[in-house]
């Protein structure tokens, strides 16, 4: 034990410079103020405003379900504070703290209603240069194979076909691959084609007809609508399969004549029915001729980015109800490989969030399980980015945004004053008892504290830097908490250390013999602690979450405290004499024991007698 106890001084070196370094990334941040919640310092109130396509009743269940996943849309970290709360029978409200926070803002107003429609067309929205050049093709895909996206391409095969014309859509589409263009296998299948969400041209059965599209004129979706769209009605709407073949004259005509919104403009709300085609674009301007929905983004149980194993791509995993497994198996066994008699490319569908085609990928086998692979030119950012937008995008109403309004703080600062110097004042309570009853002891609980608070400071900073930690009244209530929490572990130790003297041990060899019974006692008591905030944080909501994640920062800092300062300072402090030979003011003393005399120490010479 000796051994242990021989460096103290080093250890408390080795400790502050941590604390140095700690506070040394802080000021990287350049920001010494934290993020303070709503109830704090004001925010942005949103009122969402619930409707549903068919006008059918909005049931208390679908407003919490839609409640659950606006709150980890903008609490998806757990700490931004965010509040999402049911307000009536039809109303939502979310309340962000912090003035700027747009980006929050813009993820609630989101309303996000995910679908999955089949493509009948695809072509490029906008105007295209007046001298285009063929080689953004092959430098984009690296090979001449068909897009995989399902867009519509002249194919590098046929550069040297009829008209430039058919090669615009290759040009305009083959960027987007990049990024959110794929294929799309099961789950439990491993891509035996490509690694970079292109079919290998040996492969794909679209290579023959895209072959055949060098002589029609089908190869060019802009092409396909007939001049007069009322003589041909197509197939019918409600049967997606069949229509995407067969979209009929009038739909065709509202795909050509459709126009994407340009780079710097904002684009207007789509109309999206799940009921009803869908002409619409995505980020990249190309413009989708889309069914109507075959499986509702509600259907979704699960959407997740990863590497598999022995393979080096993103990848996108998702999940289907059963409701959907036979329907997304029918979608799949149709459309794998098979070419469109309308566009001569293979079959695609889309999903679609909110209007917008998020990826549009080719199938490459029946899917049967109801777990899909998303596989394609992904990197981390892409494949999370589109994972997020699938498993958060889902919701079961329609929300209109009626009121969005700056809100100041929903407490008074008289208040705020009020609680901090309520928190202060038995802050000071706790010091002065400690010094009267501890005496010199008490030094160390003052050190210690005041070490606890330095690095809670600092923590909170860090956090608000890097994880948007946000805090509120109830998250000081849960800092506040920590500090009683160690209290506890001084004063089990330091009783823990008196009772070893009282035994008959000198106060150096009592620092080391009361050290394994009162670390086993603290532990035991920050370990209820730990496990009563972990359970907070998992099943509490709003402000709650942030009680507990305060009450859990706490008390990991006590145990860092108490292990690596606490401990060490009363072992560095045992040299001195002070304390070691039972001075009156050391809070260790014989009569502060309640014994006759300490062990190892001479008793004061008296008149006329000896020592």
């Amino acid at each position: 034990m000796a051994s242990h106890a021989s460096r103290p001084g080093r250890r408390l070196i080795v400790f502050a410079l941590c604390i140095a370094a700690l506070y040394g990334g802080v000021a990287l941040g350049g920001d010494w103020s934290p993020k303070l919640g709503l109830d704090l310092q004001g925010g942005t109130r949103i009122t969402l405003e619930a409707s549903t396509e068919t006008g059918e009743d909005i049931t208390p269940e679908k407003l919490e379900e839609a409640r659950g996943i606006i709150d980890q849309r903008v609490n998806g970290q757990g700490v931004s504070e965010a509040e999402v709360a049911v307000q009536g029978n039809r109303n939502i409200v979310v309340e962000i703290p912090g003035q700027n926070r747009k980006d929050l803002v813009d993820s609630v107003q989101q309303t996000a209603q995910l679908r999955f429609r089949l493509v009948a067309a695809s072509a490029p929205g906008r105007p295209s240069p007046q001298s285009p050049s063929p080689s953004p093709s092959p430098s984009a895909d690296g090979s001449g194979s068909a897009d995989p996206s399902g867009e519509p391409s002249g194919g590098p095969s046929d550069e040297e076909s009829e008209k430039p014309k058919v090669d615009k859509p290759e040009e305009t589409a083959t960027p987007r691959s990049r990024a959110l263009s794929g294929g799309l296998v099961a789950a439990d299948e491993q891509p035996k084609k490509k690694q970079s969400g292109k079919p290998s041209p040996t492969d794909d059965p679209t290579d023959d007809p895209t072959d055949d599209s060098s002589d029609e004129p089908s190869g060019d979706p802009t092409a396909v609508p007939p001049a007069d769209p009322s003589t041909s009605k197509g197939a019918p709407v409600d049967q997606p399969l069949q229509w995407m073949d067969d979209p009929g004259g009038e739909w065709l005509q509202k795909f050509a004549d459709y126009e994407c919104p340009g780079t710097d403009a904002t684009p207007e709300p789509v109309v999206d029915r799940s009921d009803e085609p869908l002409v619409t674009c995505d980020d990249e301007g190309t413009k989708y001729l889309l069914s109507s929905a075959v499986i509702q983004g509600t259907q979704l149980t699960g959407a997740d980015a990863g590497i598999p194993q022995s393979q080096v791509q993103w990848v996108v995993d998702l999940t289907f109800d059963k409701t959907a497994r036979e329907t997304f198996a029918n979608v799949t066994r149709s459309i794998a490989n098979v070419t469109s008699p309308l566009t001569g490319q293979q079959k695609t569908f889309a999903i679609v969030l909110d209007g917008q085609v998020l990826t549009a990928p080719t199938v490459e086998g029946v899917i049967p399980n109801g777990r899909a692979q998303i596989s394609g030119t992904f990197n981390q950012e892409s494949a999370q980015t589109l994972a997020n937008s699938l498993k958060y995008g889902a919701l079961p109403l329609t929300f209109t945004v009626p009121v969005v309004s700056e809100e100041g703080p929903t407490l008074a600062a008289d208040q705020l004053s009020a609680g901090l110097w309520a928190g202060g004042f038995g802050l000071l309570l706790v010091l002065v008892y400690c010094m009267l009853y501890y005496r010199g002891l008490g030094i160390v609980v003052i050190a210690s504290l005041g070490i606890a608070g330095a690095i809670t400071y600092a923590v909170v900073l860090a956090m608000s830097q890097a994880v948007n930690f946000t805090l509120t009244l109830p998250g000081i209530a849960g800092l506040i908490v920590g500090v009683g929490i160690t209290a506890d572990s001084f004063i089990v130790y330091f009783e823990r250390i008196r009772d070893e003297m009282r035994d008959g041990k000198s106060m150096r060899v009592a620092v080391e013999t009361a050290w394994p019974r009162a670390r086993a006692t603290c532990l035991a008591a920050d370990t209820v602690s730990l496990l009563a905030a972990v359970v907070l944080y998992v099943f509490a909501i709003g402000v709650v979450k942030g009680f507990a994640f305060a009450l859990g920062i706490s008390t990991v800092i006590d145990i860092v405290v108490f292990f690596l300062f606490t401990k060490p300072m009363v072992s560095w402090l045992a040299r001195f004499p002070f304390f070691n030979t039972g001075h009156k003011q050391s809070g260790l003393s014989a009569e502060a024991l309640g014994v006759d005399r300490l062990p190892g120490v001479r008793r004061p010479a008296t008149a006329g007698g000896n020592a």
